[in-house]
């Protein structure tokens, strides 16, 4: 569980009054609250909150959400998918291994946005001889990184330097080559996540030994009722043994839980079922865009994947992240709770969280009706804490009539909360 660091909060109530002139210096502190109390400034000029209130912010990701599920994505034919290739890998400039390292940092990325290092750790990665493979083999370097144990099969090994390099890449890394013969029938018992990546839009025929039953195997998984008692399969690209336009031709081929499309979607994506539809890489340029006419989602942030397609319907309680922090004892802690702040303070700082400084502020109103909102921390001395807000503000009024508050500082990345 999270670290708690539980301070008194309230302040001497002082009226907040209006400024004595209309041209006043820009902030006022109201007199010091007792000590470990809690200091606030009042500026006369209006000011926006710093974020938006709750309603705004979840319209906001509704919008947001709706909007990418809504959205119309260009799904390429095998010829297309091939040609981009070439403009790509010709006179656009790229190389196969820059283009090959950027697919599977995708793929990589698409995994850990969705399957948690906490539940999901075993990765068996299935490669077959071609880019499709290559992929993979990047994907397992990436995820080795992110903190998984990655497991490779890769039973057809491509001799050319590209491939041997990317092989001594992860045997460097003492990742595991699994020959196809010490598989498990039954993968569920060894790994936690599955990653298909035999073959990719420009395979044709019919898959020969060992694909084929390596294929079989992940069929049988991908048929097992309860999903989770079974790992999730990813498909990079194509689902292996898929028709690249056509689909799943036959109904019995593999079903997985997560495509992740490269570049832009293959007609078959439109035939996937699974909850979780990623499209990856981030590397399509203008020219490209224009001549074939995609239309792709933006990506966000600095992610290299980003996810399209219906929105999974998520199950609210069985949301849960199992936290792992090292023990937290009373003698451990600064008797003052102020330098206990600033030792816990500085040290957010110094792990790089984004604004940690915010922090919700509950205040109650006259008649105990309680209201939240993110504001920024401007100062904490032995006096209290400093932020900044306005006559007019719901909060100024509520503090005005209720001289008693709350802070409350959200670290998640370091499992902390005060």
């Amino acid at each position: 569980m999270p670290f708690f660091l539980s301070t008194s909060a309230t302040a001497t109530a002082t009226p907040l009054c209006p400024p004595p002139s209309p041209y006043p210096s820009p902030h006022f502190r109201l007199p010091s609250p007792p000590r470990r109390g809690l200091a606030f400034l009042a500026a006369s000029a209006p000011q926006r909150d710093l974020f938006p209130t709750p309603r705004q912010a979840m319209a906001s990701l509704a919008t947001s959400t709706a909007a990418a599920a809504a959205a119309e994505v260009t799904h390429l034919s095998q010829r297309d998918a091939a040609d981009i290739d070439e403009q790509l890998m010709g006179p656009l400039g790229f190389s196969v291994d820059q283009l090959m390292e950027l697919a599977g940092l995708s793929v990589a990325t698409a995994v850990a946005e969705v399957y948690k290092l906490s539940e999901h750790t075993r990765v068996l990665i299935i490669c077959g001889p071609g880019n499709n493979g290559g992929d993979g083999l990047v994907a397992a370097r990436h995820l080795y990184h992110f903190g998984y144990k990655p497991f490779v099969c890769y039973p057809k090994r491509t001799a050319k330097p590209l491939y041997s390099g990317l092989v001594t890449q992860l045997e460097s890394l003492a990742i595991p080559f699994v020959p196809v013969e010490d598989l498990p029938q039954d993968l569920s018992g060894q790994y936690d996540i599955v990653i298909d990546a035999m073959f990719g839009f420009s395979f044709h025929g019919t898959p020969r030994p060992p694909f084929d039953d390596l294929i079989q195997m992940l069929v049988s998984l991908s048929v097992v009722g309860d999903s989770a008692k079974r790992p999730p399969i990813v498909s990079v690209d194509i689902p292996s043994g898929w028709h690249v336009e056509e689909g799943d031709v036959s109904g019995g081929g593999i079903k997985p839980d997560m495509l992740v499309s490269l570049t832009a979607p293959k007609l078959c994506a439109k035939k996937f079922t699974g909850p979780h539809h990623f499209l990856g890489g981030r590397f399509v340029p203008p020219p490209i865009s224009s001549k074939y006419g995609l239309e792709l989602p933006p990506y966000p942030g600095t992610s290299m994947c980003v996810r399209i397609g219906k929105v999974p319907s998520v199950d609210i309680s069985s949301l849960r992240e199992n936290y792992i922090s090292p023990e937290l004892l009373e003698n451990q802690v600064m008797p003052n709770p102020f330098d206990q702040f600033r030792t816990w303070f500085d040290e957010a700082v110094t792990a790089g969280l984004r604004e940690p400084n915010a922090m919700a502020l509950t205040t109650v109103n006259k008649a105990g009706k309680p209201s939240s909102r993110m504001v920024l921390l401007k100062g904490v001395d032995k006096q209290g804490f400093v932020w900044y807000t306005n006559y007019g503000s719901q909060k100024a009024h509520d503090l005005s009539e209720n001289s008693n508050a709350a802070l409350l500082f959200y670290w998640n990345e370091m499992n902390r909360q005060l």
